[in-house]
Parts: structure tokens; sequence; C-alpha cells
């Protein structure tokens, strides 16, 4: 695969990543009325473990780079979460963020982890 095939590779699941995002953060509070932000969390959580299951399966050919980079690097979001935590901070919900901060933080890493060992084995 030519780097301007793959760049477009990545480009585009990158934007189909995103939208993947938009939909799950929009529609799973809807159905659950949460005031916590459960679709970003659900989000990182699941495209942490994606993420873990491609490196442990060493996907390094073009392919695992397009579903790595640009699908999950497009559905997941530090930003978003981050952005999430601070709301939660400034509306006095400390136990709250504290669960969304750090708690999805670790939770993401622990599932990437187990991605890795679930692929490996």
């Amino acid at each position: 695969m030519t780097g301007l095939l793959l760049a477009v590779g990545i480009a585009v699941a990158g934007g189909l990543g995103a939208a993947a995002r938009f939909a799950v953060d929009r529609s799973v509070p809807e159905r659950i009325r949460a005031r916590f932000p459960i679709g970003i969390v659900i989000v990182n959580l699941t495209g942490s473990f994606a993420l873990g299951l491609l490196a442990g399966a060493a996907l390094d050919d073009p392919i695992g780079g397009v579903l790595a980079t640009g699908f999950l690097g497009g559905y997941t979001t530090f930003s978003t979460a981050s952005l999430d935590t601070l709301r939660l901070l400034r509306a006095r919900r400390f136990g709250a963020a504290l669960l969304h901060g750090p708690g999805v933080l670790c939770a993401s890493v622990a599932l990437a982890v187990a991605g890795i060992l679930l692929a490996r084995a």
C-alpha cells in the first residue's frame, strides 16, 4: 500500500471512527437518562480494549494501522473525556469526577492489557 493510499485510508477510517463515537455518545445517555458522561466512558473503554486486541494480534500491516490509528484514533477521545471531567468538577460532583477522570483512565489501560492478553492467548 502506498503512502498516499495509506493516508487516505487512515483519514476515511478516522472519520468513520469519529462518527461512531458521536453515535454512541449521543444514543447511550438518551436511553438510560444518565447525568454521568457514560457514552464517552463506553467509547473509551471499548476502544481501548479493541486497540489492545489489535496490538496483541501484532497487526503491523497497513490494515492494522488503518484500524488502530484511523478508526480507533477517531473513535476514542481523551480530550472529550477530560472536558467531561472538568464539567463534573465545575458542577461540584467530585466523586463522579474522580470516577470519570482517573477511574476511566485506569480502566482503559486495564482493558487494553486485557485485549493484548486475550489476543495472544
